[in-house]
């Protein structure tokens, strides 16, 4: 699987909903998600799917969580 630049950098508007498919732990961590994909969501709203599999609408700050601790893993995991 190759991934272009990988960014944590979200758009921090407050104005789309939180779309989550999960139980909400993942709600603490900042997500790491292709920047692509990132800008494409900021454009259109689409959700964005992290590596560790977090699917969501990015509304948040990710600067004031810690790294999310699957995504890291899978990112390092890539990488080697």
């Amino acid at each position: 699987m190759s991934m272009d630049v990988l960014n944590k950098v979200l758009p921090d508007s407050e104005t789309r909903p939180d779309i989550s498919h999960d139980d909400g732990d993942r709600e603490r961590f900042a997500h790491y998600v292709q920047k692509d994909k990132i800008t494409q969501s900021a454009v259109t709203g689409d959700p964005v799917i992290a590596l560790c599999g977090k699917v969501w609408v990015p509304n948040r700050d990710p600067k004031k969580f810690p790294v999310c601790p699957d995504c890291k893993k899978a990112y390092e995991d890539m990488m080697k």
